[in-house]
């Protein structure tokens, strides 16, 4: 995968099949620290102790139409290349929390890519599942929500094309104001 928007699409696609409703994506850019967290949250259906450690295994998946599940571990590659780390915990019936942590400044971290485009499409393709995505760094913090959205939109769908234009320059607008991404 070549950047972070499609790492997170992936794992949170991991989340829907988990049939989770509510999904947190939390996004924080720290120079200070030279570090750059992605953290994902769902109340999904988690995984088992068995599942939660064959999970960072190229030739695991539970899925039944392929035979690997690349996600999890070219997450861990991109995350250990650039001095970072992946940690996943899950419990049945309680959900899972992935966090991978990057060196921001490293040149083998992948670049953030179109975050904006990713929520938008999440939140268009699943209208039924909350979705709040959660940006900051040193420049601010910019928090989307999709239960306000749907508050604000009344009978008007999230899947709407001109609703999903909007909310995709919401959020690009947004994100380029606090981002460190360079």
């Amino acid at each position: 995968m070549k950047d972070l928007s499609s790492h997170i699409l992936d794992i949170v696609q991991n989340s829907i099949r988990a049939n989770a409703l509510r999904i947190d994506i939390e996004l924080e850019e720290d120079l200070a620290r030279d570090r750059l967290t992605v953290r994902i949250e769902d109340d999904g259906s988690g995984m088992d102790e068995e599942t939660l450690r064959r999970v960072r295994d190229p030739f695991y998946t539970s899925r039944t139409v392929r035979k690997v599940g690349l996600g999890i571990p070219l997450l861990l590659q991109n995350a250990e290349r650039t001095g970072g780390a992946v940690t996943i915990e899950s419990a049945l019936g309680k959900g899972t929390v992935l966090k991978a942590s990057f060196a921001h400044s490293h040149i083998d971290r992948p670049p953030l890519g179109d975050m904006a485009g990713t929520i938008a499409l999440l939140a268009a393709a699943n209208p039924e599942r909350e979705f709040l995505y959660r940006h900051t760094s040193g420049k601010g913090e910019y928090l989307f929500d999709t239960r306000e959205v749907k508050e604000l939109l009344g009978n008007v769908p999230l899947n709407d094309p001109e609703i999903v234009r909007a909310i995709r320059t919401l959020i690009a607008e947004n994100v380029s104001e606090i981002s460190e991404e360079r």
